[in-house]
């Protein structure tokens, strides 16, 4: 009989081991963080992170605007502008204006020039381009827990 008790409480406990750290991931907070597991937010997709927009200043002049989301900033230097018009294979780099950003280390780059809210570029286009030609456009962010997005390269169309 003792044998018997001894089994069952053997298997109890292993049983609620076993258990104890899947259910220590649905602890809020404290819980979680006094079993090493800390609160980590998730990232926000890249759309909800750094929306973007495209305005058509004038017939020279193409500015996109990015609002970039609290906690989250765009690095400067990974900006890139070009087109790809529709008779070339390769893409024509663009002539673009940034503000100054604010100058952080970066666990990631080191010394950079970060961007928060909203930023602005400014681009120079030829205003003789063809129909179909696309805007070529490549950035990257992070938030500032610590999680890095890829580089994101994307196209709109200028002239549709």
């Amino acid at each position: 009989m003792t044998s018997k008790l001894f089994t069952i409480a053997l298997l109890l406990a292993l049983s609620l081991g076993l258990a104890l750290p899947a259910t220590a991931q649905l602890l809020p907070g404290s819980a979680n963080s006094a079993l090493g597991r800390g609160d980590r937010p998730r990232p926000l997709p890249m759309e909800q992170a750094f929306p973007y927009f495209i305005s058509l200043v004038d017939d020279r002049t193409v500015e996109v605007t990015w609002q970039i989301a609290p906690e989250h900033y765009l690095y400067r230097h990974q900006f890139n502008f070009a087109l790809q018009l529709p008779d070339q294979d390769s893409p024509r780099p663009l002539n673009f204006e940034l503000p100054d950003g604010v100058a952080k280390t970066d666990p990631f780059f080191g010394d950079i020039e970060a961007y928060y809210g909203l930023v602005t570029a400014r681009l120079a286009v030829d205003p003789a381009v063809p129909q179909g030609t696309l805007l070529l456009i490549d950035y990257q962010g992070c938030a500032e827990w610590g999680f890095c997005y890829p580089p994101q390269s994307t196209s709109q169309p200028l002239k549709p």
